[in-house]
């Protein structure tokens, strides 16, 4: 098993107890990949630092790699990013339960900017 595999398959399961649904729009023909597993393959490459489509899909697992096209993954992630943002927002509510203090990286947010803004 790889690590690409590892990190999905937990991201998976942490995503299958914060969001019950399996799928979020309904097609027409029912596609071979889950919203929810696509969703996995998206945090997962993010989690890895895999910024790269082509590097991501040198990395996918043939599991997965049989199961989706490039261009098919592309057009349903954009279209599943507010779905996306909602599960962020629920695993950080449901990590920051608990906690009354937290640690701000403020150096790596002002590289962010300063990459984007050049």
């Amino acid at each position: 098993m790889s690590d690409f595999e590892a990190n999905y398959e937990k991201i998976l399961e942490v995503l299958n107890e914060v969001e019950p649904k399996s799928n979020f729009w309904h097609p027409i023909r029912l596609p071979k990949l889950t919203d929810k597993e696509l969703i996995s393959i998206s945090l997962t490459s993010e989690y890895m630092r895999i910024d790269r489509e082509y590097q991501l899909f040198r990395t996918l697992p043939y599991i997965l790699l049989s199961r989706i096209k490039r261009s098919i993954y592309n057009r349903r992630r954009r279209k599943f990013l507010p779905f996306i943002e909602r599960i962020r927002e629920r695993l950080s509510d449901r990590f920051n339960e608990f906690e009354d203090c937290f640690i701000v990286d403020s150096l790596q947010a002002l590289q962010k900017l300063t990459f984007k803004n050049m």
